[in-house]
């Protein structure tokens, strides 16, 4: 604002000169040097309007999260030193919830009263980004120090098993974010029962949170039922713990399976043969970018393929990574999005067509805009899914209605019109798994002309989409050339009834298909064992921009 107030003020002086030149006396017996001077001076004034120009479509240009536009105002009371950073406390009033400076001198509580604490960065960062401690004051409070570094702001507010959070901590964030100006979206920093906090509070404001980092957290079930408002808002949650802690499996691994349920982004980091103690990591690095990158995080624009009215998660394998953490004295299995790539998944509905339609963007498409056509819900195990998004193909998964016993054509058919009209590839990739098979081989034999290839996991080729069924239809794919390929496990019971029918008559109506066997194996896992020949298959035959 202040550089748009600059570039008024410079385009009127120029104005107001340049009517001076043209109409004043003075300067009318000067005519030749004064118009020179005028067309020097209002190219140095150009010259200057472009550069504040430039610098303001800048500042406009870049996408920054409305919490990290805040001024900061300064605290103010005496102050202590807390591991080299300036220590501010408060004491708020119970009843009143009025806050006031408290001699440091005098620790801990007083009656009717909550010690509040804040301790300052030597220069904020930009947006001034802060932590909130769920519980347990300075207990291992590396990754608070490694913040501090950083620019962030570190806060507490008593707490300990019967100060839960209320309406006090509200009247603590309103101090922090209102009257001092920090973010709107602090980090939770939670231990033990401070998870558990962290996560109770979190629930309570999911639109005031920026990430959670939990360590052993503990949990109730009123937050168990509220994550997913977390999910919806976005908000990154890390959990480091230990293999054998006592809450690992009946918390911390239950917030995971839920949260990935509804969509969230989720990292674990289980440290081997730990138990609920020590909490942290020695090198707190990794939980001090984790926080940092969440502040920091700006989503993006959705594609303008979902429309108006959208629902976005997120997608990301949970495959584990054994890694060795020297510094840590042992090895720490690593899953979620900050060990891997997380894409985003749309949900979105089109006019006339009942259903959902799912899309999984890539990080940048492959040129022509390649894509996969499937039926069924792509789990986070889908490892030939994983490995295109990763090559720049989209994932859609078509609609399928709620009053009818599977998807429908003319539906599918607008689904494939509209995304073709936003530049997608005119020949996707069928793919389908089991059952969701058959209803990809239906559409592929109703519009043989606009499938690049199929690929399918122990397939079932039977439908509800169309009244013949698969087996009985194949030849107008081989008619077209449309080649396919079947991953099976040699003990799936329906091998022999499907797939190796498939084969025999596809290969005597002239048509290419390809059975690759994952001996010993039965119906599951559905994925095959080498991703190499799929992927080369999918590749080589996506007919990117035909």
């Amino acid at each position: 604002m202040k550089h748009l107030k600059l570039l008024v003020k410079l385009i009127t002086f120029a104005s107001a000169w340049l009517l001076t030149v043209n109409k004043r006396a003075p300067f009318a017996r000067h005519q030749a040097f004064s118009q020179t001077t005028a067309r020097r001076m209002l190219k140095a004034l150009a010259l200057v309007v472009i550069c504040c120009w430039s610098a303001i479509g800048m500042t406009w240009g870049a996408e920054t999260p409305s919490h990290i536009t805040s001024e900061l105002v300064s605290f103010v009371g005496l102050k202590t030193v807390w591991h080299g950073f300036d220590r501010y406390d408060f004491l708020l009033d119970e009843e009143n919830l009025t806050i006031k400076p408290a001699d440091p001198k005098v620790e801990g509580d007083i009656q009717g009263q909550r010690r509040c604490i804040v301790v300052v960065p030597k220069s904020a960062a930009p947006g001034n980004p802060w932590s909130w401690r769920g519980c347990y004051w300075d207990h291992q409070p590396q990754a608070e120090i490694e913040l501090l570094k950083r620019g962030f702001h570190i806060a507490y507010i008593t707490a300990d098993a019967s100060l839960r959070p209320d309406r006090k901590w509200d009247a603590w964030y309103e101090f922090l974010t209102q009257k001092h100006g920090l973010s709107t979206k602090p980090a939770f920093i939670g231990m033990s029962r401070g998870g558990e906090y962290a996560y109770t509070w979190a629930t309570a404001h999911p639109d005031k949170v920026s990430c959670i980092y939990a360590d052993n957290p503990g949990a109730n079930r009123e937050m168990f039922s509220r994550l997913g408002d977390l999910a919806t808002n976005d908000v990154p949650l890390l959990q480091v713990c230990g293999s054998i802690d006592p809450l690992l499996g009946r918390n911390a691994l239950a917030i995971e399976n839920i949260y990935q349920q509804f969509g969230g982004r989720i990292t674990m980091m289980i440290k081997e043969g730990a138990g609920h103690h020590p909490h942290s990591l020695r090198n707190p690095t990794p939980i001090a970018d984790f926080i940092t990158q969440s502040f920091q995080h700006t989503a993006g624009a959705p594609p303008d393929f979902v429309g108006a009215r959208f629902s976005k998660t997120t997608y990301y394998s949970v495959e584990n990574s054994y890694r060795d953490f020297a510094e840590e004295g042992t090895r720490i299995t690593c899953r979620g999005p900050a060990f891997t790539e997380c894409y985003d998944r749309y949900a979105f509905g089109l006019e006339g067509v009942e259903g959902t339609i799912d899309v999984i963007l890539p990080k940048t498409a492959a040129p022509g805009k390649p894509w996969v056509f499937r039926a069924g819900f792509v789990d986070r195990n889908a490892a030939v899914d994983l490995a295109l998004l990763s090559k720049g193909f989209h994932i859609v998964t078509g609609p399928v209605p709620y009053n009818a016993d599977g998807p429908l054509q003319a539906h599918w058919d607008a689904v494939y019109a509209h995304l073709i009209k936003h530049g997608f590839s005119t020949r996707p990739v069928m793919e389908g798994a089991g059952g969701a098979a058959g209803e990809v081989y239906a559409w592929a034999i109703a519009n043989p002309d606009k499938v690049s290839c199929v690929y399918a996991e122990n397939p079932v080729l039977r439908c509800k989409m169309s009244k013949t069924q698969p087996l009985d239809q194949l030849a107008a794919l081989a008619r077209t050339g449309v080649p396919l390929l079947h991953v099976c496990g040699s003990l799936d019971p329906w091998l022999d009834s499907q797939t190796r029918v498939a084969e025999k008559r596809y290969k005597e109506l002239g048509g290419q298909i390809t059975v690759i066997l994952k001996e010993g194996q039965a119906h599951y896992p559905l994925e095959p064992q080498d991703l190499k020949p799929v992927l080369d298959f999918v590749t080589k035959n996506a007919r990117v921009g035909a």
